[in-house]
């Protein structure tokens, strides 16, 4: 690695806080001593993960309180309550308080965790001291809330706490039971079934770790050498640039998981070689966008959010990420063939061979760090639990990168690893703990199941309308919360509804995750697709409607996986390997048509037909199949012998 790759690294790592997908006023830049006591918690934070993932986890609710007083601590220190406030190297006295606060309250769950999880819930009363350590620990969640997730977040749980209070006043299917206020905060606090419930406690043990293992990577260079690496093998071919923002992007989204985090990240690279080779902005920013968004859904990490996914249907890990294989697939395929037309269309070469690096030297310099990735996918399918996995994967990061002098760890990388990962957890931690005000009231006031039965009637029982209702709520949700948030919030509402008309659990979890997910490349609020459209000066709304083209893959396989779970690798082999192969020639005839261009540009009427023709390929089953292929063959056919006068080298407007 070369002197100029070791100076972005050294880059990377000291604007690593403004790239973790929050906007930059959100955050403080902490110095002198209260920057050192910070920074110093969240390396604790790290090692106590450490620790448990080598010796084993405490109590439930002892691991997940002090993950989350941790998270509250670096909260109240980073994050500033408005982003209005002037920013400094000094944390304000309010914060020193919500922190000692924090550490109160937080600290009786974990000192009292064994007591609180023997003792008989709802039957032994609570003190009002205990009442009040729960209202306190609230609030300080609440406002956490709002400072890291949002004010949407905040709203859904004033909500539901208003509705648990109050909900006994309505009428009808909505109204339930009367719950005192200390029957609630048992409920929520002194049970795992609230705050501490199992989204908190995946947040507490394996996705921890697979987000100190992302930093790690980082730190050690494997971000700049995964980037180099693309460019060599991508970058001569036409439109080379976006392709390497796809392998890029894909690579290092599956482990970060956030979408907004890596499109300014591997953006800041690929859009201006994109821009520089003849794509426009917006279409640069999308391609970088929807390459980063896909990551989330990408095996074998999916940015850990398949553990949540795995917890919640009490399946190994890799049943999810084998299930996600072919989607995955489906949805770079459809952005890779869009990219291509559109570079074949415009005209576009790919880059200089003087302008590309040697891909041997780079592989060389690198390839080490394909170690940990391939450490992970073997422990997972040998059984090895996540947290294993993840702590095995960190170690064999630190040992590839010591054998090279250029990316060596030295004590202090491995420190600046270990604080990179505590702060970029804090999203996570905060989100599922929220998230489990919802649950917990969901839970106690039995509203799920109705929800899901005024779904049904709505729909008429009718399962796509259902699909329909619930991919809208997915993506409004996303909007304002994180994918995993987002997820958490519609396990007990809707799911329970696609169940009951005949979905299958797996692709009905899948269905709601892959909708949270696209809703940072769908406007209004497309934060991806706006993060991107920033990077490259292009219009955001242009920006996010065209990342809605690109992965128009990923808005029809979900309707796809429910009807015929072929797609997700259950059933025989022979069903699997049609649908397959059938699907795949369906996602490239839908490039045709969404890009109007096959072997020439295509008029509407064929863009149409071209269209119909993929989703009927996309469909499983033999009918639909020889009628979706007979239609694709046509069109074929037709651009190959008629109107061969139109001009082939006209740009394309978009």
């Amino acid at each position: 690695m070369n002197k100029g790759q070791t100076e972005v690294q050294d880059h990377n790592i000291e604007s690593e806080y403004d790239e973790d997908g929050v906007q930059h006023g959100k955050l403080r830049s902490l110095k002198g001593a209260a920057g050192i006591i910070i920074a110093s918690i969240a390396v604790i934070m790290s090692l106590f993960h450490l620790y448990t993932a080598f010796f084993g986890v405490f109590e439930s609710i002892l691991q997940r309180s002090a993950h989350l007083a941790f998270a509250l601590i670096l909260t109240f220190a980073i994050y500033k309550p408005t982003k209005k406030v002037v920013k400094d190297g000094n944390i304000p006295w309010y914060d020193w308080l919500f922190i000692a606060l924090s550490i109160g309250a937080y600290s009786y769950f974990v000192m009292n965790a064994q007591e609180i999880s023997s003792r008989m819930s709802y039957i032994e009363k609570l003190t009002p001291y205990e009442i009040g350590i729960g209202i306190v620990a609230g609030l300080l969640l609440i406002e956490a809330t709002r400072r890291v997730i949002g004010n949407t977040l905040v709203i859904i749980i004033f909500v539901c706490i208003v509705y648990g209070v109050w909900g006994h006043l309505l009428s009808g299917t909505l109204s339930h039971r009367e719950f005192t206020t200390m029957w609630i905060v048992d409920h929520l606090f002194y049970t795992a079934t609230g705050i501490f419930s199992t989204p908190l406690g995946v947040s507490a043990t394996f996705i921890f770790l697979f987000i100190l293992f992302g930093k790690f990577l980082e730190v050690s260079g494997a971000g700049q050498f995964f980037i180099d690496l693309s460019v060599a093998g991508m970058g001569k071919y036409r439109g080379g640039p976006a392709k390497t923002a796809i392998v890029a992007s894909s690579i290092l989204g599956t482990i970060s998981g956030s979408a907004v985090a890596n499109t300014v990240t591997t953006g800041a690279f690929t859009i201006p070689l994109m821009k520089k080779t003849g794509y426009r902005g917006h279409f640069a920013a999308a391609v970088e966008s929807v390459s980063s968004t896909g990551g989330q859904i990408m095996p074998p990490i999916m940015g850990a959010s398949a553990f949540i996914i795995a917890s919640y249907l009490g399946v190994p890990y890799m049943d999810i990420a084998i299930a996600a294989i072919v989607p995955a697939l489906l949805y770079y395929l459809c952005l890779y063939f869009q990219v291509d037309l559109r570079a074949q269309r415009n005209g576009l070469v790919g880059l200089k061979k003087d302008q590309l690096p040697n891909f041997w030297n780079v592989f060389k310099g690198g390839f080490l760090f394909f170690i940990p990735l391939i450490v992970i996918v073997v422990m997972l399918v040998g059984g090895s639990s996540p947290m294993r996995a993840g702590l095995f994967s960190i170690v064999v990061t630190i040992v590839a990168a010591a054998v090279k002098k250029a990316t060596r760890l030295s004590f202090s990388k491995i420190i600046k690893a270990l604080e990179l990962g505590a702060r970029a957890s804090i999203e996570t931690a905060i989100a599922c703990a929220a998230s489990g005000f919802i649950i917990g009231i969901i839970g106690l006031t039995g509203i799920g199941l109705k929800f899901s039965s005024i779904i049904i009637e709505l729909s008429g029982g009718i399962l796509i309308i259902t699909l329909i209702f619930t991919m809208i709520t997915s993506i409004i949700l996303g909007m304002g919360l994180p994918t995993v948030a987002a997820y958490i919030v519609q396990v007990p509402l809707t799911i329970p509804a696609l169940v009951e008309l005949g979905v299958s659990p797996l692709a009905a979890h899948m269905f709601v995750f892959y909708f949270a997910a696209l809703s940072a490349i769908t406007p209004p609020v497309a934060l991806a697709a706006f993060a991107g459209a920033g990077l490259a000066g292009a219009d955001p709304m242009k920006t996010g409607l065209t990342a809605v083209r690109l992965g128009l893959a990923a808005f029809i396989v979900p309707f796809m996986f429910v009807y015929g779970e072929t797609l997700l690798l259950v059933g025989g082999a022979a069903d699997i390997a049609l649908s397959v192969v059938t699907s795949i020639i369906g996602i490239i005839g839908l490039a045709f048509a969404a890009e109007g261009w096959m072997l020439r540009h295509a008029f509407w009427y064929e863009r149409v037909i071209l269209f119909s023709g993929s989703i009927l390929m996309v469909i499983p089953g033999f009918t639909s199949d020889v009628i979706g292929i007979v239609i694709l063959a046509a069109v074929f056919v037709f651009q190959k012998f008629v109107k061969k006068d139109i001009d082939v080298n006209k740009p394309i407007a978009g």
